[in-house]
C-alpha cells in the first residue's frame, strides 16, 4: 500500500469519526423526534462507510460484508421508524 494511500485512509477515518461525534450531539440535543431519526440514519451511513474504508486497509472481505449487513439493517430501522412517526406503531 502506498503511502499516499495509507495516509488519505487515516484521514478519511478521522473525518468520519468526527462526524459520528457530531451526529452523537444532534441525536441526543435534537429539538424533534425526525431530527433524531435523520441522526440515525446518518449513524448507520457513517459506520457503514468507516468498514468500507476499513476493508480497503486491510483488504479483507470480512469488512464489507459487515457494511453490507449494516445497510441493510440500518434501512428497515429506519423505515420502521418513519412508520412509527407517521403512525404510532409499526406493525399493524
Amino acid at each position: 500500500m502506498s503511502a499516499l494511500l495509507s495516509n488519505a485512509i487515516l484521514l478519511s477515518l478521522f473525518l468520519f469519526s468526527v462526524a459520528m461525534v457530531l451526529t452523537l450531539v444532534r441525536l441526543f440535543k435534537g429539538p424533534s423526534a425526525q431530527d433524531r431519526v435523520l441522526a440515525l440514519d446518518y449513524l448507520y451511513i457513517l459506520a457503514m462507510l468507516m468498514m468500507l474504508v476499513l476493508g480497503i486497509r486491510y483488504a479483507s472481505d470480512t469488512y464489507f460484508e459487515a457494511a453490507l449487513l449494516i445497510a441493510l439493517l440500518g434501512f428497515v430501522g429506519s423505515f420502521a421508524l418513519a412508520k412509527f412517526l407517521l403512525r404510532g406503531e409499526v406493525i399493524e
